[in-house]
């Protein structure tokens, strides 16, 4: 399966759904589309998130419709991803699905797509800091064996403290993605659950930025080429730090749960 969300113009906000799931009398028809889906284009079965309207006796919410990839009337486009990894555009013109379909009651799903995303998050979190970790071996293990001057540049004090730099950010960015795994694992209430994601999160997109941008000055200019690993490792870095939710997204967010609690 793959999970069919974003939309154009979100920002990472999840309750921006634009896509419609009309009722009809055995169930609903779909309309919209949906922007570069994870997986889209291998997925059997896509979970689609759309606005519910005509549904006797549910609120005008979110629903989330199971459709499989073949259905008539869906179609995908193919995208790579900077970093390499694959993805499609999801286009729905008059889909038509049963009821049977629909996850949950409809209208009733952005409870669940917070958490699915949160828990998504922390899954993120911890895949950032396992490659913090590779790109910070590979940098070493380069510092030991480039020579200049005649010497290893690992010698040299000011890059030995730019590569301790990196160690400690490493360190930290295990604690909070640690701290974000433990929060979406537990049964906590979801405002605490979003704000320590969101902490994490603001961490870790900083580390993701300082690590993959130091590691590849440290390399030189050949840290940039297909040839080396840390290129490679620099571009899933980068996308690791703006997906679901960027640092600005997650300060707001914390922001806004902190007003929340000041209000209550």
């Amino acid at each position: 399966m793959a999970f069919a969300h974003a939309e154009d113009g979100a920002r990472h906000s999840l309750a921006h759904v634009a896509a419609r799931a009309v009722a009809t009398g055995d169930g609903f028809v779909l309309n919209g589309t949906k922007r570069a889906v994870a997986n889209a284009h291998a997925a059997d079965t896509l979970v689609i998130s759309a606005r519910t309207e005509g549904e006797r006796g549910a609120r005008d919410g979110i629903g989330l419709f199971l459709v499989d990839r073949g259905a008539t009337g869906m179609s995908t486009h193919a995208l790579r991803m900077l970093d390499g990894t694959r993805a499609a555009d999801v286009a729905l013109v008059d889909v038509h699905v049963s009821r049977d379909a629909c996850v949950g009651a409809p209208g009733d799903a952005l409870p669940l797509i917070e958490a699915t995303i949160d828990f998504a998050t922390a899954l993120v979190c911890a895949e950032a800091a396992g490659a913090i970790g590779a790109a910070n071996d590979a940098t070493l293990e380069y510092l030991k064996t480039r020579k200049q001057f005649g010497v290893a540049i690992g010698t040299f004090q000011a890059l030995q403290h730019r590569m301790v730099d990196l160690a400690i950010e490493l360190e930290q960015v295990k604690s909070m993605a640690s701290l974000a795994c433990a929060a979406v694992d537990s049964k906590q209430d979801p405002e605490n659950r979003g704000r320590v994601v969101s902490a994490a999160k603001v961490r870790i997109a900083d580390a993701c930025r300082r690590v993959s941008q130091e590691s590849v000055q440290l390399h030189g200019g050949m840290g940039m080429s297909d040839e080396l690993k840390i290129s490679h490792t620099f571009r899933r870095l980068t996308a690791l730090a703006q997906q679901f939710g960027d640092a600005d997204h997650h300060l707001a967010r914390l922001a806004a749960l902190d007003r929340q609690d000041e209000t209550t």
